[in-house]
């Protein structure tokens, strides 16, 4: 239930962000488009995705809260860090590589692709994209750190 909220709370931050024009990142959009290309279809598909996706990480959380011994605000602040620094160096560079309907930096023209890939960091979707995918990414771990903590 916790990952749930935590992972409502990230994909607040990356949409509010998106509908600001500080990235281009539509995590819902690159998740469904795994499952179907259309756009529709896919955001809604892509937001199920991600909330599994999200629970299975608060499950890593809590595991590392419980090896600790202890769930604080601070802490899940730093798997979140670490949370994003896996994504941003190696999720996102590996996903054109998988991902059905992302091109590749090695596609040709007669690629029939239709989302770039994310590129170093993700820097394709935009220069903030790191900024806002590290945003994010702490408060998905600060809520996680807060809920856990609370119980």
């Amino acid at each position: 239930m916790f990952g749930l909220v935590a992972t409502s709370a990230l994909t607040a931050v990356m949409t509010s962000a998106q509908l600001a024009g500080l990235t281009r990142l539509d995590l819902p959009l690159v998740l469904g488009t795994l499952v179907t290309q259309d756009p529709d279809r896919a955001r809604f598909a892509g937001f199920l995705i991600h909330l599994v996706v999200g629970q299975a990480f608060a499950l890593g959380y809590a595991a590392v809260f419980a090896l600790l011994h202890q769930a604080t605000w601070w802490l899940g602040g730093l798997l979140g860090l670490l949370h994003v620094t896996v994504a941003l160096t190696v999720l996102l560079p590996l996903l054109p590589g998988v991902h059905p309907r992302m091109a590749s930096h090695r596609a040709g023209p007669e690629s029939t692709a239709v989302l770039e890939p994310p590129g170093v960091l993700a820097l394709n979707y935009g220069i903030q994209t790191p900024a806002v995918a590290i945003a994010a990414h702490l408060v998905y771990g600060i809520v996680l750190g807060l809920l856990l903590e609370a119980r």
